[in-house]
């Protein structure tokens, strides 16, 4: 397990939390658990409901939509962060390459985060938004 120091350098690092101060990091480190995951398990079923995301803090995984590979993620990237905001399916599955240590942050959690950190909430729809511009160009050029 990595120090709570080594923790929140990670999540420095994730995109959509790299704007926060280290007081609002420590927030969203309390919301969540840490997890140790191994080689081959999935963490996200593709159509199974969604409750929680989670941020890679060490290791690699590939992500599949319909069984095809679309990417892989290490380091630093959050899955599942649709389900921050609603309980709807999974639109990916993923599955760790090696073993990786994860953030497990539930929705109830988060939405109070996002209460005690308003400003998180304004960069998690600028996260959106620009995840939504790069799908729609990758779609239709």
């Amino acid at each position: 397990m990595a120090t709570k120091k080594q923790t929140l350098e990670h999540l420095r690092n994730v995109p959509l939390f790299s704007a926060c101060s280290a007081k609002d990091l420590e927030k969203v480190l309390k919301a969540g658990d840490e997890l140790a995951a191994t080689a081959g398990q999935v963490i996200i079923d593709q159509g199974q409901t969604g409750r929680e995301a989670f941020v890679i803090m060490s290791g690699s995984a590939t992500v599949r939509r319909n069984g095809k590979k679309v990417a892989t993620l290490g380091a630093g990237a959050i899955v599942g962060e649709l389900s921050l905001f609603d309980h709807g399916p999974r639109t990916a599955t993923v599955i760790c390459d090696s073993d990786c240590q994860l953030l497990v942050i539930p929705q109830r959690e988060f939405l109070a985060v996002l209460e005690q950190v308003p400003a998180l909430g304004r960069r998690m729809l600028e996260y959106l938004a620009g995840k939504i511009r790069e799908f729609d160009r990758q779609s239709f050029g």
